[in-house]
């Protein structure tokens, strides 16, 4: 599962350490109101996750699983319904001017550049836009230079006057991240960043998100359906389905060695999968209907085969939830059968040993 522009044998993965997180969620919950008498959708139901300094974690999924809302939430964008946010240690506050502090610190890169740069600013403008919400008192046109250059578009005033419909697809990325770095934030939350790109730019694009990361300890939320990314350019992976995060650990073990029948599923798809792909039937659920039980066993393999009531988890699949993962990076699985196959494993261990 690699790619020769972004072969994650090239570059170091963050270690655990004890340093303390950049970022911190806690119970984090994100409701919207039901429609024609809905009950309300559960777009993040339960997430504990932490980001460390410098590291990057990848938040894979299908899409409507929840993930978009939750960066969003992170950001201080999306107002949480329960739970807790921190940043540096410190509680993120609501009102307006705690929000602008903390949006120079953390920033978010779309998905589609076109529709994040207005047509009728040059780039120079796009890049400074941040610096006079924010009331730089530098000097401008250096940081924007900066910023531009860090970005790989150099020399970068030949940029200034340009329109985005002058530049290519992955020019107009690298002004979009020009425009978060200019304010010299601790985290980037990138959406998507690469899924709107031709496949010989995203290599490029992924390459200059490590390099930011080693040259500015920029740490990193990744926002993806693509596990394949999550491979190339990330510590750490967690993978979401209906609201919750159902597994999460370092980017190796989880890849190499997935433990949750979703997970499983979608690594069953990549090019690089052996074996038969796994088709999951059907479409997840209403988020404003999560079904009881695991959230997953409507369209779990592992249940439809007959393996969960081999193992003696089936009932317990349909109808006893499973509690929120930590946000640790330490490798969990939130999945009565994967559970149950690690008991088992124990306790023939224990029996030989």
């Amino acid at each position: 599962m690699t790619n020769p522009t972004t072969d994650p044998t090239t570059h170091p993965r963050t270690t655990t350490t004890a340093t303390p997180p950049l970022l911190r969620a806690e119970g984090l919950r994100v409701t919207f109101p039901g429609r024609h008498g809905d009950p309300p959708a559960r777009a993040v139901d339960g997430v504990d996750l932490d980001i460390g300094p410098g590291e990057i974690v990848a938040l894979v999924g299908e899409s409507g699983c929840g993930k978009t809302t939750l960066a969003r939430a992170l950001l201080g964008l999306v107002p949480p319904t329960a739970g807790r946010i921190a940043f540096d240690g410190a509680p993120l506050g609501r009102s307006t001017r705690a929000l602008r502090a903390y949006r120079k610190r953390a920033q978010l890169v779309l998905q589609d550049p076109s529709g994040s740069l207005n047509p009728r600013h040059t780039v120079y403008d796009a890049v400074a836009e941040g610096l006079r919400i924010h009331g730089h008192g530098g000097d401008e046109r250096a940081a924007v230079a900066e910023a531009l250059a860090r970005a790989g578009l150099r020399p970068p005033e030949r940029f200034f006057p340009r329109y985005p419909h002058e530049l290519s697809g992955g020019q107009r990325q690298r002004v979009v991240i020009a425009g978060a770095l200019v304010l010299g934030p601790e985290l980037l939350v990138a959406d998507e960043p690469v899924a709107s790109l031709d496949a010989s730019v995203r290599g490029e694009i992924l390459a200059l998100l490590l390099r930011l990361r080693t040259e500015l300890g920029l740490a990193a939320l990744v926002v993806t359906h693509d596990l394949g990314l999550a491979w190339n350019i990330a510590d750490r992976v967690a993978v979401m389905y209906l609201g919750r995060i159902v597994e999460t650990g370092e980017v190796e073990q989880v890849l190499t060695a997935p433990r949750h029948p979703y997970t499983q599923a979608l690594l069953s798809v990549l090019p690089e999968a052996t074996g038969a792909p796994v088709v999951l039937a059907g479409e997840p659920p209403d988020p404003s209907r999560i079904p009881s039980g695991c959230r997953f066993h409507a369209r779990c393999q592992i249940l439809a085969s007959g393996e969960a009531e081999r193992a003696g988890v089936a009932d317990a699949c349909r109808t006893r939830d499973l509690e929120i993962l930590g946000g640790t990076s330490a490798s969990q699985v939130a999945c009565h059968w994967a559970r149950a196959r690690a008991d088992a494993a124990k306790t023939e261990a224990s029996g030989a040993g």
